[in-house]
């Protein structure tokens, strides 16, 4: 992984600076695609001072979100900042790709304190394991979201569909004092006590679909075809067996049912995967489909269905 920091992670970030609270929690945006401009966009218009922070090489203070929604575009002024900028961060909002999380979230380290409240609303599972080791001190929370939006142009997207947002931190059962306000902008959104059980069940959808309608250039309704919906159950039986020995079995019970039900009511969509491939970027298998096959070699349990489309996938990238 190409290292952001010439300086020593130690010089970067200072873990027992405190900074005084903020009322009404500001939040800072890391990843300005689609969801991540969607609910910065919401945020501000509830009330809730909201900035993104900018790439390197950006330089300025305010930045303007277009959405279109049922025909209308609203427009939504917030502030800018570069991720260099000083001054402290207490509420961050990470919707990067999984694959960019750790150095994006790095490159505001100098921001960050005990105090701050990460929120990872990031598609994956197993792409924080080295950032929460790097930087322990933050309070992480996780989240995942059914609404629908993609991007048209930077800063402007398009909100495709109303869908239901879940953020919870697992071992925790209360919400913290934040998401009341949050839950006023997003809506609806619940706090999840069992927030690893909702992302496991994300992942081992993903997993079914994301990739073989990557691989095979289509949309999600063409994997209930004769030809693909085969390898679609295939798939759905190795994760379940893995979902069993990683402690989530009840969470996966019906899994090929749930499968078929994101396969019909997201028919004409195109997968956030097969966006990326046909982008020519880089895919967060390693965090879907690897992340599985990884808990399933800890299990010593073989998966050659996910293993042969993951293969595929880091093909299509060479």
């Amino acid at each position: 992984m190409q290292e952001l920091h010439t300086n020593a992670l130690g010089q970067l970030y200072n873990p027992v600076r405190q900074a005084g609270s903020v009322s009404p929690a500001h939040w800072h945006v890391l990843g300005a695609g689609a969801i991540g401009c969607l609910f910065a966009s919401a945020l501000r218009r509830s009330g809730c001072p909201a900035t993104l922070l900018l790439r390197a090489g950006e330089d300025q203070d305010q930045a303007t979100i277009q959405v279109e929604r049922e025909g209308q575009t609203t427009q939504v002024q917030l502030g800018a900042s570069p991720v260099s900028a000083p001054g402290h961060i207490g509420h961050l909002l990470v919707t990067t790709k999984a694959q960019d999380v750790h150095d994006a979230v790095l490159s505001v380290a100098h921001r960050l304190d005990a105090s701050s409240q990460v929120l990872l609303l990031v598609n994956g599972l197993g792409f924080d394991h080295t950032l929460r080791t790097e930087l322990p001190a933050p309070a992480y929370f996780h989240g995942s979201t059914t609404e629908g939006a993609y991007r048209l142009q930077r800063r402007h997207i398009r909100h495709a569909g109303r869908g239901v947002t879940r953020i919870g931190q697992p071992g925790r059962d209360s919400a913290p004092d934040w998401f009341g306000q949050w839950r006023r902008a997003v809506s609806p959104s619940h706090w999840d006590p069992l927030i690893a059980e909702t992302l496991w069940l994300k992942l081992a959808i993903n997993c079914a679909i994301n990739p073989l309608s990557a691989l095979h250039r289509c949309s999600n309704g063409e994997l209930a075809g004769p030809q693909l919906a085969p390898q679609v159950a295939a798939l759905c039986d190795e994760v379940i067996e893995v979902s069993a020995a990683a402690g989530f079995a009840k969470v996966t019970t019906h899994l090929h049912q749930q499968v078929a039900d994101v396969i019909s009511a997201t028919a004409a969509n195109r997968s956030s995967m097969l966006q990326d491939v046909l982008a020519g970027r880089s895919t967060e298998i390693d965090y879907i489909n690897g992340h599985l096959i990884a808990v399933a070699r800890h299990y010593g349990i073989s998966t050659p269905h996910n293993q042969a489309l993951y293969d595929r996938i880091i093909k299509l990238g060479n």
